[in-house]
């Protein structure tokens, strides 16, 4: 789960603002289920001192990779996976998979504690542009330690690039080489899948309905919700669900209306307008509001076919939008949820 800033400060703006009205007591709902890291076989072997320039232009000098820091869960994520998880000392809020469970928490939501980070003795920091408060990240680089910093990824084509920058930082271009193909293969066959279960949706509605066109690619909504705080957003041109909604199939209903910025406060006229199928959140955010039950009592959600048929498609929020070695796997699960709701 990670998200810019201006998309935080956004979702207080209009906390309150948007016309919803979730259920006062959330529905407990089950915990969601994670994608396995698939760790590359073999540990890689650093190869340093490397020389990479920042994505803010700075040129950094990493001689130590024993000591990992990744701010960001989608950056962890890469570290893991490439196999060098066992040097990495501490973690932040969106890092949910299992084997990062037992480090120290030095990031929540962007917002850096430099004495936790400090006090693990990094040998070289990784973040992204999105990574703050500023005089944080500025102190650390005061500090001495190598802070390097890479573009967030936000949309399918910006995995494979991401994964290499993070390898080449960390001394382990091969490794980063080695995963960035599999990734691409696995994403290739994750939306041949969707094409192939696509096809046979239509097939279906053409069996059903003999003299009807074949069915229209799902118009999926992306809600971003927060009902404890009264955050109610959705999403449009990249928000990054948008690649994942494409990817899977369907069509994403924020951009296809005309939403240019990434989210937007929900209104009532705005999710009739969408005419959402199939409405997409996260797993936190669903519970938030009360379960499907409670979503359904938003204002404008029950005018919408998505509402009226209860078709909800949930993804732990710790995967959805990260971008990286796990987004394949991702993708083949809202293919499979997508189609079966």
């Amino acid at each position: 789960m990670r998200f810019a800033p201006w998309l935080v400060a956004l979702a207080l703006a209009v906390s309150g603002c948007a016309r919803a009205e979730p259920p006062r007591a959330p529905v407990p709902s089950a915990p969601p289920s994670v994608p396995p890291l698939e760790i590359l076989p073999d540990e890689p072997r650093p190869d340093l001192p490397v020389k990479p320039t920042s994505a803010d232009g700075t040129k950094v000098t990493v001689t130590d990779v024993s000591r990992i820091l990744p701010l960001t869960g989608a950056i962890a994520e890469v570290v893991f996976t490439l196999g060098l998880g066992g040097n990495v000392v501490g973690r932040d809020i969106a890092a949910t998979f299992p084997e990062a469970a037992h480090l120290p928490l030095v990031t929540r939501a962007h917002d850096v504690s430099v004495e936790g980070v400090l006090s693990l003795r990094p040998t070289v920091i990784l973040a992204d542009r999105d990574t703050g408060p500023p005089e944080a990240m500025e102190q650390l680089r005061g500090s001495g330690i190598p802070v390097v910093i890479v573009d967030p990824a936000w949309s399918l084509p910006e995995v494979t690039p991401r994964i290499k920058t993070i390898a080449r930082a960390l001394g382990v271009a091969g490794a980063g080489d080695r995963l960035a193909e599999r990734t691409e293969a696995q994403v290739r066959a994750a939306r041949a899948k969707a094409q192939v279960r696509a096809a046979r949706a239509k097939a279906q509605v053409r069996a059903a309905r003999a003299k009807a066109p074949a069915a229209a690619k799902p118009r999926v909504a992306f809600l971003y919700l927060r009902g404890t705080a009264g955050v109610y957003l959705i999403g449009g041109k990249g928000s990054g669900a948008d690649s994942m909604i494409e990817a899977a199939g369907g069509v994403d209903a924020g951009s296809a209306m005309g939403l240019t910025k990434a989210f937007t406060p929900i209104t009532t006229e705005a999710l009739i307008a969408a005419r959402p199928d199939v409405i997409l959140v996260m797993s936190k955010g669903l519970a938030s509001v009360g379960g499907v039950d409670g979503l359904v009592k938003i204002q404008g959600i029950a005018q919408t076919p998505a509402g009226q048929g209860r078709r909800v498609v949930d993804i732990e929020d710790g995967s959805l939008l990260n971008f990286g070695p796990r987004t394949a796997r991702v993708l083949e699960t809202l293919v499979e949820r997508l189609y079966a709701t």
